[in-house]
């Protein structure tokens, strides 16, 4: 049976009245996805307290005062500090593996499902108003760092732990005896506590390294690597065993590598974990892909081009037919600035598909198909079969080889759209890729109509910036001399809580487009060199990378110092 609705609670115990429910209702109209209870609070028509009340009328749930309340420190440990801020819960009691949770936000059910997930625990929720459930988190909890050093320590000192691993290690490998320690509560806690912090703190990479005398964990948060407290180097067989449980991986199986993918709801919103595995001589050495959809903005407006360039890329990309190339290392955005284009161009009058290794985010309308070489989905084998499916535009994840960009390249031809990857270091340079490849320099100019390479620097965090001086090796580095930067101003962080003490807090895109000309094209038909075709772009409006960078940096957005280390001197 469908729950009442939470206007007609509040009115049947008395806290509205039905002309007030009106008027909370017109309120709502105006605020599409604002929840009735919450305006009615805003507008001061009930209290904190008479809106728990009716949630938990609404939602069968028992409420609970928490001022008062005498906290287990026992129970406490059970949540870490990062999880009971995310969901918003605080423990209340554990028995006969039933956890009982104090929550603001009982219509989210998904926190029951996903607490049991992490935990392993049977979850059963209270309700608690929001004031009740934050002042509980921040006096009973330590800062997050103090917590993380406090269950290493733990960890390290647990004999029974330590025993149970080293008996694993030396003893005849027993699957039965590996998964049960996998499923500890000590490791759940800790792979736990870092999966939840790379999260929190929008991390691409998570790092589990095995030394001979140590274990490191490293995360990557905006292009940096930063060391987290490393757990006891006996624990590095159970979290590995722990992570290839999660990813459904062979357990057994620790002379190959071996590649999973971890699903998870995390506040709400889907995370998926692309997991890799590799034997080393000390162990097995995992790196965790964070792909967290709710942290990308897929819009053309937000990846960071200028007005003129951002015309000029939108209108190569509004062609009928033709090749549009996005090059760049790995993670320096190239897959946001394609999904963004895709975003831009998917209309209900044309079919869109790509074919991806593997589809890193779900865009409803585009048919997204992912490479899987071991039962022969290739990107050229794919790209064949796209092809009989009637699209107009395609979106091909990356060109390897010259198969795929010879049919990439009939694709074009044949009137639809394409748009793919490339690893080459600036834009004029991937037309000499390309004909490395083995492509004509004819298909080159009839197809390719733009070439847009980009990196990601470091935003300076805006806390703690402060006017920074450019000394001569600086200038010497970025091929300046003083009067090309008088009258500007750099910035470079000091360091602050709001930044990690890094200087650094998000990150920004560096861009160079060169869009194709028919001057250029008769230049690639009589082959000329990369810094033939640098030069002409230069003439036609190209800004390079370095000299974007530049300018990004005078207008205090980033450092000299990111410019540097992320684009190439010409």
């Amino acid at each position: 049976m469908a729950p009442r609705r939470i206007g007609q609670i509040l009115v049947d115990l008395g806290f509205l009245t039905d002309e007030q429910l009106e008027i909370v209702l017109e309120e709502q109209e105006q605020q599409p996805g604002a929840l009735l209870g919450r305006i009615a609070e805003d507008m001061q028509l009930i209290t904190d307290e008479q809106l728990i009340q009716a949630l938990a009328e609404q939602m069968g749930m028992q409420t609970v005062s928490l001022e008062e309340f005498e906290f287990d420190e026992e129970v406490m440990e059970k949540i870490s500090e990062t999880m009971a801020q995310l969901y918003r819960v605080v423990p209340l009691k554990f028995e006969h593996n039933l956890l009982t949770i104090a929550t603001c936000d009982p219509q989210n059910l998904t926190i029951q499902d996903e607490l049991r997930t992490f935990l392993g625990y049977e979850i059963s929720m209270v309700v608690a108003t929001e004031r009740d459930v934050m002042q509980s988190i921040t006096r009973h909890y330590d800062s997050e760092t103090e917590s993380v050093e406090k269950l290493v320590q733990q960890l390290a000192d647990d004999e029974e732990l330590k025993a149970a691993i080293s008996a694993l290690e030396t003893e005849k490998f027993n699957i039965t005896d590996a998964e049960a320690l996998a499923d500890s509560a000590p490791v759940r806690k800790l792979l736990n506590m870092v999966l939840l912090l790379a999260i929190k703190d929008h991390a691409s990479d998570i790092h589990f390294e095995p030394f001979e005398d140590e274990f490191r964990i490293r995360i990557k948060a905006e292009g940096v690597l930063y060391e987290m407290v490393p757990p006891p180097r006996h624990l590095a067989f159970a979290i590995t065993t722990r992570i290839k449980v999660m990813a459904d991986l062979d357990i057994a199986e620790r002379r190959m590598p071996q590649d999973g993918r971890i699903e998870l709801m995390v506040g709400g919103h889907p995370v998926d974990l692309r997991v890799s595995v590799l034997p080393t001589i000390f162990g097995e050495s995992v790196v965790m892909r964070v792909l967290d959809r709710s942290v990308v903005n897929l819009s053309l407006e937000n990846v960071g081009m200028d007005g003129e360039m951002l015309d000029a890329f939108r209108s190569a990309i509004d062609r009928p037919n033709g090749i549009v190339l996005v090059t760049g290392p790995t993670g320096s955005g190239k897959t946001t600035t394609l999904y963004s284009s895709l975003t831009e161009l998917n209309d209900i009058k044309d079919k869109l598909i790509t074919t991806e290794d593997p589809v890193e985010y779900d865009i409803d309308g585009i048919i997204q198909i992912p490479i899987d070489t071991d039962v022969g989905v290739t990107f050229a084998g794919c790209l064949r079969a796209i092809l009989r499916q009637d699209p107009d535009t395609i979106l091909v994840g990356e060109i390897r080889d010259l198969e795929t960009a010879e049919i990439a390249i009939q694709a074009s031809l044949t009137g639809h759209l394409v748009f793919s990857t490339l690893h080459t270091n600036d834009a004029p340079a991937t037309v000499t890729r390309l004909k490395d490849m083995g492509i004509q320099p004819f298909m080159i100019c009839a197809t390719v109509e733009a070439i847009l390479a980009q990196r990601l620097v470091r935003r300076v965090c805006t806390k703690c910036r402060e006017e920074a001086t450019v000394s001569s090796a600086m200038m010497q580095d970025l091929g300046l001399n003083p009067d090309d930067i008088e009258g500007q101003t750099f910035f470079k962080g000091t360091g602050c809580d709001n930044c990690n003490n890094t200087g650094y807090k998000g990150r920004i895109a560096l861009f160079e487009l060169m869009v194709m000309n028919d001057t250029m094209r008769e230049m690639v038909l009589a082959n000329a060199s990369t810094d033939e075709l640098r030069d002409e772009a230069r003439k036609h409006g190209m800004t390079p990378l370095r000299d974007f960078g530049i300018a990004v940096a005078a207008d205090g957005i980033t450092t000299l110092d990111e410019v540097i280390r992320e684009t190439v001197a010409e």
